[in-house]
């Protein structure tokens, strides 16, 4: 069929006026075949990898290459940031199975969309369901689903993911038919999930059912030796995608290592990135690294202006030459919503709680200080 060979053939069967339900369906169609297609021709094979020499790294490395191969259900555990989607991929890619890799964020999509999100819906299922749609679970059809965050999931839903783990069928939103599935779940939470289970929010019996190969992954605190070589990966990525060449000299390094890296290693990626703006093409000493890393230094904070303002001194005396109190605390509060983000891997409404704000005053707040989710 000429759908078949050439996927975008299928805008032409979109009815006019085009309906966005519709359009997002042929787009989700097209970046199925297009995904299961580039892995038919391994073009996917440039190879997610596990960077770091730690011997906690080489343990997440050897687990996740002994597990590929299988069809065993894996639950990946660790903290914000430190590289679970990066795992879960490195597994399908060494899997062998040719469909492709779906992620979907259980605790970023609201609780009365999550169902559809999954399992898809049938035209009329409810109000602006203008069509049929297949779900995650039917777009990741011989390959594999990555549940992020799975312990975010609402109780109902966990109820429903559990019969599909169980009989691999599904029934879309609205539907009667049962639709078999042929998917590999990995799933992934920074959760204390048997906590949870003692609370009464997570369900034991699917607890069971999706950690049939845990893999825990040590927050990069507690593996310094890994952070040499992430950084070293990450100035690679950062010359290929902005030509800019970056050194990092020993004392920076030194720092960067004894560094606690609240954020992990996506706090580290943005680290590289930031340094790599403000020292274009050159060497990035000690002292050029900001304030939270260098332990040392009390008396400035710097500023993503540029610019300085002066602390008080230790001893509590004002210092002598002033200080900026607006742009020190514009900065602080700048700082406090980044950590709150990174925290809850670009949640707002997660965010918003941790820093006891509404959630439209902190995404205005996002907005007026330029950060990214």
């Amino acid at each position: 069929m000429l759908e078949e060979r050439y996927p975008w053939a299928r805008f032409y069967r979109l009815r006019q006026p085009v309906q966005f339900d519709e359009l997002n369906d042929v787009l989700e169609e097209i970046w199925a075949t297009y995904s299961a297609h580039r892995d038919e021709t391994g073009n996917n094979k440039s190879g997610t990898r596990l960077i770091g020499d730690s011997k906690e790294m080489q343990s997440v490395r050897h687990l996740a290459e002994q597990v590929a191969p299988s069809m065993a259900t894996v639950l990946i555990n660790g903290e914000s940031g430190t590289g679970k989607e990066v795992v879960a991929r490195y597994i399908h890619e060494r899997s062998g199975r040719k469909g492709p890799f779906v992620a979907i964020n259980c605790g970023a999509i609201p609780e009365h969309l999550l169902e559809s999100e999954l399992f898809g819906h049938e035209r009329g299922a409810f109000t602006g369901a203008v069509c049929s749609r297949q779900g995650r679970f039917e777009l990741a059809g011989g390959g594999t689903l990555f549940l992020d965050e799975i312990g975010d999931m609402p109780s109902v839903m966990q109820v429903k993911l559990l019969r599909v783990l169980q009989e691999r069928v599904l029934e879309r939103v609205g539907g009667v038919t049962t639709i078999p599935v042929d998917i590999r779940v990995i799933a992934a939470t920074h959760r204390d999930l048997p906590g949870r289970i003692s609370d009464g929010r997570f369900r034991e019996d699917l607890y069971y059912r999706l950690s049939v190969f845990p893999i825990e992954i040590a927050p990069l605190r507690d593996r310094p030796d890994d952070v040499a070589p992430l950084v070293a990966e990450m100035i690679m990525r950062v010359t290929r995608s902005h030509d800019v060449h970056l050194h990092l000299s020993d004392a920076a390094l030194a720092l960067l290592a004894q560094y606690a890296w609240p954020g992990n290693v996506r706090e580290l990626a943005n680290l590289i990135e930031r340094l790599a703006v403000i020292r274009p093409n050159g060497l990035v000493r000690d002292t050029d690294l900001p304030w939270p890393l260098r332990p040392e230094v009390t008396q400035t904070v710097i500023l993503d202006s540029d610019l300085q303002a002066t602390l008080p001194a230790a001893d509590g005396k004002f210092p002598k030459q002033g200080m900026d109190l607006k742009k020190y605390l514009v900065n602080i509060e700048r700082s406090m919503i980044q950590s709150a983000l990174d925290e809850s891997d670009g949640v707002v409404q997660k965010a918003a709680e941790m820093l006891g704000l509404g959630r439209t005053t902190l995404v205005e707040k996002i907005r007026r200080h330029g950060l990214r989710q």
